[in-house]
């Protein structure tokens, strides 16, 4: 199981002067992280800007200094070397690229001054296979949150957990702190407040189960919470039953969050690297 991936991820030297900074590191870094967490083997793919530029260059777009036949030539060979690649090893999970990069871009690129959206020039040789932005494949980190007092609702959230843990995404479940009784004392409040307090800090994304005639008010207060962190969050919702004329379900739930109806249209409202473009 492998991804090929842009180089500069694992090198960021390999990218244009003066457009690096520390949270396009910091970005990098989690990705690499998420690889070796889940042994996922990352191959780099060749860097055609690098070749055909060098690595100390000034930032342009593709118009600008990369639109030649002699340019085409290179990404001609390149492609070749890629798709040899796979045919010995077999289809990659998915491609990571650098948004905006006019060679590696995944949903935007600079052809021209202007951003526009779609893949960059040498992505957009392999249509077949996902893409994800080096941005999104980052964000691995989940906070579950969702009612989970009876046995029903915390097999259901067993099911979530391993669906999204096969997308290979670290998932953090509340109820595995032990939070099953209604005799706990004081001490354990603030104990178990803590505790899940510091989980949200740290993930990345809330998935917060929304279903009943209303939301969960302990899953509405981290969904809450993650959002004006500024964290995304994923609200599913299963019930077919309405919160009023035009919303799903309440609507300072659903205007802060994405709004999934199905659980097995999670993986793509996450960004999975698993799914596959079709």
């Amino acid at each position: 199981m492998y991804v090929l991936l842009c180089p500069c991820i694992l090198d960021p030297g390999l990218r244009a002067r003066g457009i690096t900074r520390q949270s396009d590191l910091d970005c990098f870094s989690r990705c690499i992280e998420r690889c070796r967490h889940f042994g996922i083997e990352t191959v780099p793919l060749p860097c055609p800007e690098t070749m055909y530029l060098g690595a100390d260059r000034a930032p342009g777009s593709f118009e600008e200094r990369l639109n030649t036949p002699a340019f085409e030539r290179l990404l001609d060979r390149c492609e070749e070397k890629v798709r040899d690649y796979i045919d010995r090893h077999g289809e990659p999970l998915c491609i990571l690229g650098v948004d905006s990069s006019p060679v590696c871009g995944v949903t935007s690129t600079f052809r021209t001054d202007e951003r526009e959206p779609g893949r960059g020039a040498f992505l957009s040789r392999f249509p077949e296979h996902h893409a994800i932005d080096v941005k999104a494949f980052a964000r691995y980190r989940i906070y579950l949150a969702a009612p989970l007092f009876s046995e029903a609702e915390q097999m259901y959230n067993r099911a979530l957990y391993d669906d999204l843990s096969a997308h290979f995404f670290e998932v953090y479940l509340p109820q595995e702190v032990g939070d099953t009784s209604n005799t706990r004392e004081k001490v354990e409040h603030r104990a178990i407040f803590a505790q899940h307090l510091a989980a949200l800090d740290e993930a990345d994304m809330v998935v917060g189960v929304v279903d009943g005639a209303d939301a969960d008010s302990g899953t509405s207060w981290e969904m809450g919470y993650a959002f004006a962190r500024g964290k995304p969050v994923i609200a599913l919702r299963t019930d077919f039953r309405c919160a009023g004329h035009h919303e799903l379900v309440n609507l300072m739930l659903e205007e802060s969050s994405a709004v999934v109806t199905d659980r097995t249209g999670l993986p793509a409202a996450l960004q999975s690297p698993r799914l596959r473009e079709r």
